[in-house]
């Protein structure tokens, strides 16, 4: 009878051990599945401002870097943006867990109608002066730190002191005002010569070629045109003045150096910010971020005509010469 008992017993305990296990098993394969199914069903929609080659060329970038397994759902205002809001309305009624907007239509019309969605935008130029702030908004800018660019300048013209810049007042004093304010750190004397409009361009660039060592050109939608890019480029190069610009295309007409960003890269910086966003890593809102890899770019015959010489350890900086 005891020995009834004690097989009972152990039977019971045998059967209790084994749907512990099980529960066990099941418990861990459940609570694990939740976590599968996140990263594998994560729904990207990119609200896109039109069909530009640049525009695709950051959206591929930023497929390379999102997060693994996410499927995507891809919005194209076609420069619209009564449509744009259209698109983001119903994106806010999808299932998507994140949205990039490409291109400045498609960030306003997000932020227009998309509040409770983190939002990351990119391609934009200056996007706080578009007021692209909400707090379930930031992104990847479309520009190079001031502090940076000015650092490569005087890693590559350390004797460089005299710096000049043309600028409308209208559209960048902001951001000759910023770089004044850091110059002095980098041992520059920076100026600025304001042209309100194209035909003031002549006089004073005559002006700033006499007195300044180097000019410095930045985005600007008065100074920069398809008429006169060539003629300041040419101009400068007589008097022995070296220009410094912010695309390679600048540099293979003739500046001494570029410094510029891929569209791809800034992609790739923004899909390693969404990839942090989901994860958990950072939280909104967000100050908008740089992108950390730049392409610098060196006319090596302008080099040679003005004189200028590129030390070889510098050779590992430079993406591109012509």
């Amino acid at each position: 009878m005891m020995a009834l008992t004690f097989r009972g017993r152990r039977g019971r305990s045998l059967r209790s051990l084994y749907v512990w296990l099980a529960s066990f098993i099941f418990i861990a394969v459940f609570c694990s599945v939740p976590t599968q199914i996140h990263a594998a069903g994560l729904e990207i929609a990119i609200l896109r401002s039109s069909d530009l080659k640049a525009y695709n060329d950051a959206i591929e970038g930023f497929k390379a870097t999102a997060p693994g397994g996410a499927t995507y759902t891809e919005y194209d205002l076609r420069g619209d943006p009564e449509g744009g809001k259209q698109l983001a309305r119903k994106i806010r009624a999808s299932d998507s867990a994140l949205v990039v907007a490409v291109g400045l239509k498609a960030a306003l019309a997000a932020k227009l109608e998309i509040v409770d969605i983190p939002v990351l935008y990119m391609m934009i130029l200056d996007p706080l002066k578009h007021r692209l702030n909400a707090e379930n908004m930031t992104g990847v800018l479309l520009e190079i730190p001031t502090d940076r660019q000015l650092k490569i300048m005087r890693t590559f013209l350390p004797a460089l002191r005299r710096l000049s810049i043309l600028y409308d007042p209208d559209k960048t004093a902001p951001k000759f005002k910023e770089a004044a304010s850091r110059a002095s750190t980098y041992e520059f004397q920076l100026r600025g010569f304001p042209v309100e409009h194209e035909k003031e361009i002549p006089q004073q660039l005559r002006v700033l070629l006499s007195e300044s060592e180097a000019l410095w050109l930045v985005p600007d939608s008065t100074v920069l045109t398809d008429e006169s890019i060539r003629f300041i480029l040419e101009s400068a190069l007589a008097k022995h003045v070296p220009v410094v610009g912010f695309s390679s295309e600048f540099t293979r007409l003739g500046a001494l150096l570029s410094m510029s960003i891929d569209y791809g890269e800034v992609g790739r910086e923004a899909g390693l910010l969404a990839k942090r966003i989901v994860n958990g890593e950072q939280r909104l809102p967000l100050k908008p971020v740089s992108v950390q890899r730049i392409k610098i770019t060196v006319n090596q015959k302008t080099a040679r005509y003005l004189g200028v010489t590129i030390p070889k350890e510098l050779d590992s900086l430079i993406d591109e010469t012509y």
